[in-house]
């Protein structure tokens, strides 16, 4: 499901944004992009965004300004001092005098030393974890809210498939009477001619044959039992997720769907079928996007 979220801080004089973005995916795939000297965090970032969002497709992208007093390098006063000493050393000049242009001294291996980079992430991680979170909840607002929407939606393919499923129901006993009628108009319009008259026990027999092979009753009861399922699942309050079971459930019903359709080959059930497999087509398409 699809979502945004962006969640903004200032602390200690460093600037934070954290923006997480969630398209539509069958599976959970995260994309984090950090600044570099941030590299160090990727992977407890990655366990934050797997921890809230189970399915789709991921981007978490922070950017990081820090300004304050510990963005700066520290200077190495004992290399610095040694750098000067020599300076004097060499220019024939007392300790006391001005050796020159101080700046150029910074510029020598070992007198500008940076934080480590564990002091950095240290001082960030706490910040950012409260704001990855944040921008999570609110992802996870948006999803709720598309999520109600994708509801409405399933339900209402879940009541064209009972409804057309009843009607099948209906017509399925109507199927072995007209077959049972027109196997006798046939076979005695063929007898007619020869004088011979057909027994009843072998037309019950055909007929209990091809009942007992165009019987779709236990399918028709699997496919009202998983469309049962599949309300519960999408009415309870419960937050596990439920998008990898919807999409098995929907694989099922379009299974029970086209045996019915092997089994019957009845013109107006045939019909109904095929509007019932778009439903349940159309189902499977949407559950994809069920967290």
């Amino acid at each position: 499901m699809t979502g945004f979220g962006v969640a903004t801080a200032e602390a200690d004089g460093a600037s934070y944004s954290v923006e997480v973005r969630s398209l539509n995916s069958r599976y959970f795939k995260a994309l984090i992009r950090l600044p570099e000297e941030l590299q160090g965090l990727e992977a407890e970032l990655e366990s934050t965004l797997t921890r809230r969002l189970t399915r789709g497709s991921v981007v978490l992208t922070v950017r990081y300004s820090d300004a304050s007093a510990d963005a700066a390098v520290r200077i190495n006063a004992d290399a610095l001092r040694s750098y000067l000493d020599q300076l004097r050393s060499v220019i024939g000049i007392t300790k006391d005098a001005n050796p020159g242009d101080l700046g150029s001294l910074l510029t020598l291996p070992g007198v500008l030393v940076p934080g480590t980079a564990e002091e950095l992430l240290q001082r960030v991680r706490p910040v950012l974890d409260r704001l990855v979170e944040q921008a999570c909840d609110r992802v996870m607002a948006m999803r709720v809210r598309e999520g109600a929407m994708l509801h409405e939606d399933l339900r209402r393919h879940c009541g064209q498939i009972t409804n057309r499923l009843a009607a099948v129901s209906q017509r399925a006993p109507q199927v072995v009477e007209q077959y049972q009628r027109r196997l006798r108009e046939r076979i005695n319009g063929l007898l007619a001619e020869s004088g011979a008259a057909l027994r009843d026990e072998d037309l019950i027999r055909e007929v209990a044959v091809y009942a007992e092979r165009s019987d779709i009753a236990e399918e028709v009861t699997r496919l009202q039992g998983h469309l049962c399922q599949f309300a519960e699942i999408i009415d309870a309050e419960a937050e596990d997720p439920a998008g990898r079971t919807l999409e098995f459930i929907g694989q099922e019903m379009l299974r029970e769907a086209n045996t019915i359709a092997s089994k019957c080959l009845d013109v107006e059930i045939s019909r109904q079928i095929v509007e019932i497999k778009g439903a349940i087509d159309r189902i499977k398409e949407q559950v994809q996007n069920v967290e």
